[in-house]
């Protein structure tokens, strides 16, 4: 994968990140703060907790922080997988946003 290909895929993943959690925001009392700084979300929840998703370029990996633990993807088949287990990265992300949450969340690729 070249270096645009990358960017590309990863700018998509963050921008529907975003904009899932402003459709969260519109539709539940979940209150995400999504704070975005260059190729960086920080996701903040009432509880204090934080998820954050930051781009690693050099490696052309996804590296997603939550409270269950750190986790690497890498685009592989059309989709963010996680490098050590099947997982993918949107499963990821709706299991850990749920439970700092405290409600059924759901994100997705747009």
């Amino acid at each position: 994968m070249t270096d645009l290909e990358f960017m590309d895929h990863a700018e998509a993943l963050l921008k529907a990140v975003e904009l899932t959690c402003d459709a969260i925001n519109d539709t539940t009392e979940a209150d995400i703060d999504a704070q975005r700084s260059g190729g960086m979300i920080t996701m903040s929840f009432p509880s204090r907790s934080q998820i954050v998703i930051n781009l690693q370029k050099p490696l052309h990996e996804v590296w997603l922080a939550t409270r269950s633990g750190g986790y690497h993807y890498r685009w592989v088949d059309g989709a963010w997988r996680d490098t050590k287990s099947p997982t993918l990265f949107f499963e990821q992300l709706t299991q850990d946003a749920s439970a700092q949450a405290g409600q059924a969340l759901r994100f997705a690729a747009r």
